[in-house]
């Protein structure tokens, strides 16, 4: 197989185990408080982003090393957070709703990133991103009498993420991956973790494995993720991680019962669509720089 195609064999573990995490997260959300549950996910995540750090050139010293420093602690902040609105849209407005929302954080990220980063977007990007909006819309069906405040939360969360990946970009100027994500594990833990306690409930026996199954599952999703970075432009992973939610769908439906409506299927597929496109369209814009 060539670098490529291996590549594409760590994207597609990524997004399936992250699929199964979304499923383990949905399931004990419903059963514990969603603070408690981010807090020992990012316990997990924590040691695993220690362990990284430790082994790459320069060990945990070098990683700690950084030119924005309150930005990448806000970066920490902000994407445990975004976890914890998550979870709690898992909860009330469902996994399936969720996540078709969810799809529109590329957008939210072409929209953001010329008040923040000063880029300029085109009439091309533009469009897409004003048609993905359309679709957000038709998912969530705001005229329509059943329409549920709760859907607000997985809004919400992706543009909770929308920021968190434009500072992401801003570190990346000078820091390194590995600082980075060092930065977003170990912040995000403690932050969550002068929180977490007040909200601790026992845990059932059983329960306990599907908890260890999710931190197993974030650190894997993050581990192969980066192996395909490591391998393949994010123009060629973005698209492949849109099957996520196909996956999550199934899950929704098969696991947990969930219905899936005509205009959830019409709006996320215009979502993904100008999605697609807005990545496409940058990927071709960054060859012509």
């Amino acid at each position: 197989m060539s670098s490529k195609s291996h590549g594409y064999v760590f994207a597609l573990l990524a997004i399936c185990i992250f699929a199964a995490q979304d499923g383990f997260t949905k399931y004990l959300g419903d059963r514990y408080p969603p603070i408690l549950v981010t807090m020992i996910r990012f316990w997990a995540f924590a040691f695993f982003v220690s362990c990284l750090a430790a082994s790459s050139p320069g060990g945990i010293r070098k990683a700690l090393v950084t030119r924005h420093p309150w930005l990448q602690v806000f970066r920490g902040i902000l994407l445990v957070s975004e976890i914890v609105v998550m979870v709690f849209a898992y909860k009330y407005a469902g996994l399936a709703m969720s996540q078709s929302i969810f799809q529109a954080t590329p957008l939210f990220i072409t929209m953001l990133s010329i008040p923040l980063l000063g880029e300029k977007v085109g009439w091309r990007r533009g469009s897409a991103v004003v048609v993905g909006l359309v679709g957000v819309l038709i998912i969530i069906n705001p005229v329509n009498v059943h329409f549920d405040a709760s859907l607000l939360l997985p809004l919400t969360a992706a543009g909770m993420f929308a920021i968190y990946s434009i500072a992401t970009r801003a570190v990346s100027h000078g820091d390194s991956a590995v600082t980075s994500v060092f930065y977003a594990g170990t912040v995000g833990a403690v932050a969550v973790s002068l929180v977490g306690p007040f909200y601790w409930t026992a845990v059932h026996s059983s329960d306990w494995i599907i908890l260890g199954a999710l931190c197993v599952c974030g650190a894997l999703s993050h581990f192969f993720l980066i192996k395909a970075y490591a391998l393949l432009p994010a123009s060629e992973v973005q698209p492949v991680t849109y099957l996520q939610l196909v996956l999550n769908v199934l899950i929704a439906v098969i696991v947990f019962g969930e219905s899936v409506t005509a205009n959830m299927i019409a709006g996320a597929l215009i979502v993904v669509g100008a999605g697609l496109f807005t990545v496409w369209r940058e990927h071709r814009l960054g060859k012509i720089r």
